[in-house]
C-alpha cells in the first residue's frame, strides 16, 4: 500500500476511498495534486474543520500538493449537507473577508515555503460568477439525473422531515462536482477528500470527470469525529473552538484539548498531532494527565507556536496545582459516586456552600458570574464530569472572590 494511504489509515483517518487500489499506484507513481473545500460562512473556522486540515498537512508531508478551495462561489448557496434548514446568505463583502482570514489560518498548518508542495489557494466564485445557465445545463446538467440526487442523504434527509429544501441547495451538489472538474482542468487535480457527509458529492465530481473528460479522478473521505460525550468535534457546553485567536486565545485552545475525556486521547494524538505512532505508543504507558498535556501542547503549538503553548502549560500549572491554589483557600472533596448521579453546576456550588440559593446561583450564571477553572459557566445545567478535573481539582469561582477548590478522591 502507498506510504501516504497507509499512513492516513493507520491514523485513523479512512473512511471510504474510491479505486483505492488505483489510487495507491497513481500516489506511488507521480506527485498528485489534492483538494479539500472549505466553505467561508463564518470569519474563522474551528476544530471541527481541524481533519480535513490534518489530512492536507499529511498529503504535503508525503511530497504530495495541498489545494485548498475556498468556496466564495459556493458559499452564496450553502451546502444543504447534514443542515436542517437553509443557511443564512451573507454579503459578498463578508464572504470575502472570512475567505481571508480563512486562508490565513490554513497557513498556520500547511507549509508554505516548499515550491514543489506549497498549497494552491483557490475560490470558486472564479468560474462560478460567469457560468451561461444554458450552457451549464447542456454541457454539465445532463450527466446527472434527478433519480440519483434525490438518492444523496443531503436531500433525503430533509425531503423524510418534510423540511424545506430549496432549488438553490439542490443544485449545491452539482455545482461542487464541477468544481472538481475545473480544478481537475485547470490545476491537474486528481483527489478530493472531504469529511463521509460528502461523499456522495465527491463521487458526483468523480463520475463527472469520467463522463466530461475520460479521465480518472479519486474520492477519499474521513469518518464523522465526535468527542466521547457525543457531541461534535468543535462544539463545546461554552461554545465553538475556533482556530483564530481573535475568536479563542491559545489558552483557551490549549484548555479545550487538556481537558479531553481520557477515552478520546490516544485516538486525537493519532489524529491531530504530528507525533508518531512509534512515539504515541510510547506515550500510551505514561499517566493520563501527562498524555493530555502532550496532546494540549502538540495541538497548541501546531496553531499558536511552541512559545504559546509552553505559557499555556505554566498558566495552567500556576492556577490549578494545589500549592499555587494555596492552603488558605477552602476546599471539598467529592467522589466519583456523586459524578455518577449527573451532578450539575447548581447543586456543586450548594455542596460547596458558596451559596445556598438556587435562584440566586441562576441569577450568577445569568450574569457570567459563575467560573469553572477560570471559564465562564453559561448553562445552569452543566454536568460535572470528571474530564474537567485537572489533577484531581476544579476551581470554583463565584464573582470576584468567592473561590473554592474541589477535589476528586
Amino acid at each position: 500500500m502507498n506510504k501516504f494511504l497507509k499512513e492516513f489509515k493507520d491514523r485513523g483517518f479512512f473512511y471510504q476511498c474510491t479505486g483505492e487500489d488505483d489510487l495507491s499506484k497513481l500516489l506511488d507513481k507521480e506527485k498528485v495534486n489534492g483538494y479539500i473545500g472549505f466553505d467561508c460562512t463564518a470569519e474563522s473556522l474551528h476544530v471541527g474543520s481541524l481533519l480535513q486540515i490534518m489530512c492536507l498537512r499529511l498529503l504535503q508531508k508525503h511530497g504530495h500538493r495541498p489545494i485548498v478551495l475556498l468556496g466564495g462561489g459556493t458559499t452564496r448557496i450553502g451546502d444543504p449537507s447534514g443542515k436542517d434548514k437553509t443557511r443564512t446568505i451573507l454579503s459578498e463583502e463578508e464572504i470575502e473577508k472570512n475567505i481571508r482570514n480563512i486562508e490565513k489560518i490554513l497557513k498556520n498548518f500547511l507549509n508554505i515555503e516548499n515550491p514543489k508542495t506549497k498549497p494552491i489557494f483557490v475560490n470558486n466564485y472564479s468560474w462560478l460568477k460567469d457560468l451561461n445557465y444554458i450552457s451549464f445545463l447542456r454541457d454539465i446538467g445532463k450527466h446527472f439525473t434527478i433519480n440519483k440526487m434525490l438518492s444523496f442523504d443531503s436531500v433525503k434527509t430533509r425531503l423524510e422531515r418534510e423540511q424545506s429544501l430549496s432549488y438553490m441547495e439542490f443544485n449545491y451538489m452539482i455545482l461542487q462536482a464541477y468544481d472538481f472538474l475545473e480544478l481537475n482542468k485547470k490545476k491537474n487535480c486528481s483527489l478530493q477528500m472531504g469529511g463521509s457527509d460528502q461523499w456522495g458529492n465527491i463521487v458526483n465530481g468523480v463520475d463527472l470527470i469520467k463522463r466530461h473528460s475520460n479521465k480518472q479522478a479519486y474520492g477519499l473521505t474521513t469518518p464523522l469525529i465526535t468527542l466521547a460525550s457525543g457531541a461534535k468535534m468543535g462544539k463545546t457546553e461554552s461554545g465553538a473552538i475556533w482556530l483564530d485567536k481573535k475568536n479563542l486565545s491559545s489558552y483557551d485552545y490549549w484548555q479545550f484539548w487538556r481537558n479531553i475525556d481520557d477515552g478520546d486521547v490516544l485516538k486525537f494524538l493519532k489524529i491531530f498531532t504530528d507525533l508518531s505512532l512509534e512515539e504515541i505508543e510510547k506515550i500510551k504507558s505514561q499517566d493520563i494527565n501527562q498524555q493530555k498535556i502532550i496532546l494540549a501542547n502538540e495541538t497548541t503549538t501546531m496553531l499558536h507556536g511552541k512559545h504559546e503553548a509552553k505559557a499555556s502549560e505554566e498558566t495552567a500549572k500556576k492556577t490549578f496545582s494545589e500549592n499555587a491554589l494555596g492552603s488558605s483557600l477552602p476546599s471539598i472533596s467529592i467522589n466519583k459516586k456523586q459524578l455518577d448521579k449527573k451532578l450539575i453546576i447548581i447543586d456543586l456550588i450548594i455542596l460547596s456552600k458558596l451559596e445556598t440559593s438556587k435562584s440566586e446561583i441562576k441569577r450568577l450564571i445569568k450574569g457570567n458570574g459563575v467560573k469553572i477553572n477560570n471559564q465562564l459557566v453559561n448553562d445552569e445545567k452543566l454536568v460535572i464530569t470528571k474530564n474537567l478535573f485537572i489533577d484531581n481539582f476544579i476551581k470554583v469561582s463565584l464573582g470576584k472572590k468567592r473561590h473554592i477548590k474541589v477535589k476528586l478522591s
